[in-house]
Formats: structure tokens, sequence, C-alpha cells
């Protein structure tokens, strides 16, 4: 079982502001699932949770906002810190992370988000398990109601696209109603493939206009998502798996997140 682990790496990415997150100013992956007077402050970091569930191979964490605070609180675990000197995105992680996906031997890489702590071992486990007969795995929930989430189109069992919100509510309602998978953002990927794809993404950037420090800027960025569409249209497998409970892969992103992350934490 062991071997089996040392076969899986993790990226865990870490990087962001969580501008969502009002009223704190540190780097939402170190805030508690326990909480002590105010929700900001307690014990158990979100991050060090979800280290204990992903596998015990090889692993690195995307850095930027206070960096500093995410290698003192993770320094022990005997993670590779990649430094994500811009914030450009998903795929711009995986980019800053390429030291490590070089360097490591793991056959098969998982790639999650540090907001997201009740994804369970066995979750991961099945996503890389399912490498057996994809290049590419990503991981869905089935909400009530699919809000702004990104959705899988899925055909004959192989995710065939990610549809963002902004396409996919353009859709006939029959067609939106049809779409009942939600992209959690978490993936596994083979190491070969990523390989392979990372030079693809890095040369073709996506133009996205956002506010930055309350101003209107025009950046270049690049997303994980892109990985997906390059291997489809290079005919490679990109499969699917599905969580029972969407609460799995709720990522903490605001107060009421944290504070509902706090209850489920409690309760288990």
């Amino acid at each position: 079982m062991e071997t089996q682990h040392r076969q899986i790496a993790s990226i865990v990415m870490a990087a962001g502001r969580g501008s969502r997150m009002k009223g704190y100013s540190g780097n939402k992956t170190l805030l508690p699932l326990v909480s002590d007077g105010t929700e900001f402050s307690g014990q158990c970091p979100i991050l060090l949770h979800l280290l204990e569930n992903i596998p015990k191979g090889p692993r690195a964490i995307v850095v930027n906002h206070c960096k500093e605070d995410v290698m003192r609180v993770a320094g022990a675990q005997g993670a590779m810190f990649c430094e994500q000197a811009v914030l450009n995105g998903t795929g711009g992680a995986i980019l800053a992370a390429q030291p490590f996906i070089e360097e490591t031997d793991a056959s098969r890489i998982l790639i999650t988000m540090g907001d997201v702590p009740f994804v369970k071992k066995d979750t991961y486990a099945k996503m890389a398990g399912l490498l057996d007969v994809n290049d590419l795995v990503v991981l869905g929930f089935c909400p009530e109601d699919k809000k702004q989430y990104g959705v899988l189109e899925i055909v004959s069992q192989q995710v065939r696209k990610i549809t963002e919100w902004k396409y996919w509510k353009e859709y006939p309602a029959v067609q939106q109603a049809a779409l009942t998978v939600c992209n959690a953002g978490i993936y596994a990927v083979t190491r070969k493939a990523l390989q392979t794809y990372i030079p693809v993404m890095a040369s073709r950037p996506q133009t996205v206009h956002k506010e930055v420090g309350g101003r209107m800027k025009t950046i270049e960025e690049f997303f994980i998502t892109d990985l997906v569409e390059y291997m489809v249209q290079d005919g490679r497998p990109v499969g699917y798996l599905v969580v029972d409970d969407p609460v799995e892969t709720m990522g903490v992103d605001d107060v009421a997140a944290l504070r509902k992350a706090q209850r489920l934490y409690q309760m288990k």
C-alpha cells in the first residue's frame, strides 16, 4: 500500500488572496476548523486537515499570499513549496509547480485546492485509480442548485468539455437541465500527460479583465480546465468521478462557508 501511495504525488493550490473572506487578510487555507472566540481564530487549520487526507506520496504546496505563514504552518509536512509569483489562474499554479512535476518520480498526480477540506481519502484514491484508463480525471458533484458552477459536458462516460456558467447560462433550458455534474476543481492526471500538455497551456494564455486593487486590469491567465480541451482534441480519454455528497467538495471561500465547515467538522 505504501508503494502505491508513493506513486501518487499531490499539488495543493494555496496561493490565492481569498478576497471573498471579508474581514480576514490572511491566507484562507490557514483558517481554523475549530474556532475559538471568532471564526478566524482557533485550531486545526484547513490546510493541515487537507494534507492528512491526500495520499502520503510526494506533495507540493503552491504559495503566494502570506506565503511565510503557510510555510511556517505546513513546514513540517515534508512538502515542496512552489511560489506562484503572479496570481495568474489555476493553470498558473501548475506552471509554478513545474520543478516539482519534473522532480517527482510518481506516475500519477492529484491537483487539489487548499480550501476544500472534506474530500475523503477514498475519493482521492478512486480518482488516482481511474487513471488506469484515463489520462485525466475530473472530480464532480451534483448540487440541488448549480448556481454559477462550471459543468461537465459528458458523452459516453467521458468528459468532452468543462463549460463555465457565463456560457452554459445561454444554453436552452432543456440542455441546461441535462447538465447535472458540476466541476469541483480537483483533478487527477498522469504525469506523462501533464508534462505533454503543460507547454501547450503555457503557450496559450487567456486574456481576462478583472478588478485588482480596486482597478480594472487586463491580465493573462491560465486555467487547468484548458487541459481538458487540449486532451479531448487529441483524442485522449478524460474521465470523471462524482462524489455521493456535495458537501465533500465544498470550498471555504467566504465567512458563511467557513462557519458551515466549522459546524461540519464538529459533527464529524
